[in-house]
């Protein structure tokens, strides 16, 4: 997949467009996307980054990267995306301008959007407005119940099975693997510390069951309270893996909560705990999606 970051990276050709922020690329997004899919080859997103929210001042805990969100793009089959830098700039422009500097001239032929689209100052643009503009429109119902702030919901409770159903596949954290307090090796268990992006959602506090790299991994999220910590780990073990993964990014996936995070009465305890929780996760089963 072609990334670009202005419209002259693409150049004027004549496109089918699927505009939208595509936060988590969940099944309502792809229903956008088979849509335009459907009106011809080789499909243009245009996406903005950062998140048109976090701009405007509000707070928004994202499903995804950036990094992500175009490998998730390129894995249902987009051709172009153009990424769009979203600036308190860009959120003054009029509707109409902001169609005419980054839709024409990219060449658009056809806009396929969900049907509460909105762009444009104040957000006063709409498919209505694009098609006065004289671009072909096709809008996409909603999905019932399928909505970012659905799976954001769902993830604050620990319900990753839940938000599963809802994205097309198991959510994800995304980060970089950072020097930890380095304990779970000392226990038998060593774990990977992963930092993650501030803006993007971790779920409810928890041992997790997922997979890494192609390995199944028991995840801890929290703050360690058996050793009193107060600040949050995310903590995947890899199990049957060996490796240095320092400096790596990692994209773990979270299959099923296993249970609360707690402290115990001894360290021997503890160690007995982990070793439930790995076994667990070898029984765990990838959720249906």
């Amino acid at each position: 997949m072609k990334v670009a970051h202005r419209p002259d990276e693409l150049g004027e050709a004549e496109r089918v467009v699927a505009i939208g922020s595509f936060d988590g690329v969940h099944k309502g997004h792809r229903r956008v996307l088979e849509a335009a899919q459907a009106e011809g080859s080789g499909v243009t997103v245009v996406t903005f980054w950062p998140h048109p929210r976090l701009v405007l001042g509000n707070r928004v805990e994202l499903l995804s990267t950036l990094e992500r969100r175009l490998e998730l793009l390129a894995e249902a089959g987009v051709a172009e995306t153009l990424v769009v830098e979203f600036t308190p700039d860009l959120a003054e422009h009029e509707p109409a301008e902001f169609a005419e500097s980054l839709l024409r001239r990219i060449g658009t032929r056809m806009i396929v959007v969900g049907e509460n689209f909105r762009f444009g100052r104040a957000a006063a643009g709409n498919p209505a407005l694009l098609e006065r503009l004289g671009f072909e429109v096709r809008t996409v119902p909603l999905a019932d119940g399928i909505s970012s702030s659905q799976v954001r919901a769902l993830l604050r409770d620990g319900d990753v099975g839940g938000a599963a159903q809802l994205l097309g596949r198991p959510p994800e954290l995304d980060g970089t693997v950072v020097l930890g307090s380095q304990r779970g090796g000392t226990l038998g268990y060593p774990t990977a510390n992963l930092a993650v992006a501030p803006d993007l959602l971790v779920p409810a506090y928890g041992i997790y069951a997922g997979s890494a790299l192609g390995h199944r991994a028991a995840i801890s999220i929290g703050v360690n309270p058996h050793y009193g910590g107060g600040e949050r780990r995310i903590e995947p073990h890899l199990l049957d893996f060996e490796g240095d993964l320092y400096g790596d990014r990692l994209v773990v996936e979270l299959w099923r909560r296993l249970r609360d995070e707690r402290a115990f009465g001894s360290e021997a305890e503890l160690v007995a705990q982990i070793a439930r929780d790995v076994e667990e996760t070898r029984q765990t089963r990838r959720p249906p999606v």
